[in-house]
């Protein structure tokens, strides 16, 4: 049985580097046999993370869909953009909203043995660096196996333009399917 990716950055943007880099990643997954899932985060209705609208509403309809997704995949690959030293704010509010509890779902079993592989894009020299610390503490802090592996892509649209970053991106999505496997 293949093993089956969701991928997904936490950028918002039409044009993200980081939408850009990991669905690289997924190229280069389905070419080792990989299934896997291109998801934008924009597509899914997440309003900003708020327990009072949850116990008002309940859990929105782009969470419960992220919380699918993410069940039917055996790891994620995940590139997020480096705000002021972290990641994204839209990635941490959809991670926010996955770890809410779901009836008829034990706690956190969208992420529970799931393995990542984490990267990040930026124009700048750093490729966002200073935000993939946070964002592996934050996935092994709700279970998730996040490899040695990652990757920071300096000065990413011409490297992507480039086909430079690859064999980086490679090692990154080989250890994922290891892992998962």
């Amino acid at each position: 049985m293949s093993t089956r990716l969701l991928a997904f950055s936490g950028s918002l943007r039409a044009e993200s580097l980081n939408t850009r880099l990991v669905f690289l990643a997924a190229d280069l997954a389905e070419s080792k046999g990989a299934v896997v899932t291109r998801l934008k985060l924009q597509d899914l209705d997440l309003p900003m993370f708020d327990e009072d609208s949850e116990a008002a509403s309940g859990l929105p309809a782009g969470a419960k869909q992220l919380k699918d997704l993410m069940r039917a995949h055996d790891g994620f690959l995940i590139a997020t953009p480096e705000y002021n030293g972290f990641m994204s704010g839209a990635l941490k509010n959809a991670v926010d909203w996955a770890t809410r509890p779901e009836e008829g779902h034990p706690p956190l079993d969208c992420f529970g043995g799931k393995t990542a592989g984490i990267m990040a894009a930026s124009p700048g020299g750093l490729g966002g660096i200073r935000g993939l610390p946070m964002l592996r503490l934050l996935l092994s802090n709700i279970g998730v196996n996040v490899v040695g592996a990652q990757y920071a892509l300096g000065h990413a649209e011409q490297a992507l333009s480039e086909g430079t970053a690859n064999d980086a991106v490679q090692k990154v999505v080989d250890e994922v399917l290891r892992v998962a496997r």
